[in-house]
């Protein structure tokens, strides 16, 4: 079983959506310490006039003391209309327009509280459901382990990869710092990496930008190009041939 653990991001980028594509199942890490100004509770899309804007969900607890389990929504239907006005602009050129409110909305009405961890899983559950990406995910925090009080930041993955029987950790590429594949071993589960290249798509009336929410690659293509970009632009690698292309890299002139 191939395993994949993220904080439970607001609408990611399609990197994102790339990992899941990738695993058989899903761990929603919602134990560490909650971050403000961070993509728990925000990302990025077009700007109207120009570049890029944030779409924030603020909090009814917003505090660096508490978990990200128990982080709350401020007024929850607020927020549904500030995301909805905030994506408004793309209504006249973006042709997927519609199609991504109703994902909006749909995460919304599926979120049972004011949990922002709900309203995550949501969005991921709507957008893998419209591109007809399988997703199967557990909770961190409906894990029913006696977990450890202390781990180093990279100890996390091979710790819950062991006692849920992974036999493969993904991790995207650009974290491969944080871990030691001998951690994994110990565990009997082999560590890889996601390197999902950059997918530039046409924004008419706009100036592209780069990774920004999965909710505008949404509004431009249609989901067989999403999920065929996803396809293209995912490498797996080991760390082994990581090291290699290092050392390949560090050989040119």
């Amino acid at each position: 079983m191939k395993l994949g653990i993220m904080q439970p991001y607001f609408f990611p980028y399609l990197g994102h959506f790339a990992l899941i594509a990738a695993v058989d199942e899903w761990v929603v890490f919602d134990i560490p310490q909650y971050t403000r100004k961070s993509w728990i509770n925000r990302n990025r899309v077009l700007h109207p006039d120009a570049g890029w804007q944030y779409i924030s969900i603020p909090l009814a607890n917003s505090s660096i003391h508490i978990r990200i389990a128990d982080a709350q929504i401020a007024s929850i239907q607020d927020q549904k209309r500030y995301v909805l006005g905030k994506v408004s602009h793309y209504r006249k050129r973006a042709p997927y327009y519609k199609e991504v409110c109703e994902i909006i909305c749909n995460a919304f009405a599926a979120a049972p509280d004011q949990s922002l961890v709900a309203l995550n899983i949501e969005g991921l559950r709507s957008v893998c459901q419209y591109l007809a990406l399988p997703f199967r995910y557990r909770r961190c925090t409906e894990l029913t382990f006696d977990f450890p009080q202390q781990l180093h930041p990279g100890g996390w993955a091979p710790w819950i990869a062991a006692r849920l029987g992974a036999d493969t950790y993904i991790n995207p590429i650009g974290g491969r710092e944080l871990f030691d594949p001998s951690e994994f071993a110990r565990g009997g589960v082999a560590l890889q990496f996601l390197d999902f290249s950059p997918f530039d798509y046409e924004t008419p009336g706009y100036k592209y930008e780069s990774n920004l929410s999965i909710l505008d690659v949404m509004m431009w293509n249609e989901p067989e190009a999403i999920v065929r970009a996803i396809r293209d632009r995912s490498s797996v690698i080991s760390p082994t041939e990581e090291d290699e292309r290092s050392l390949a890299t560090d050989k040119l002139p």
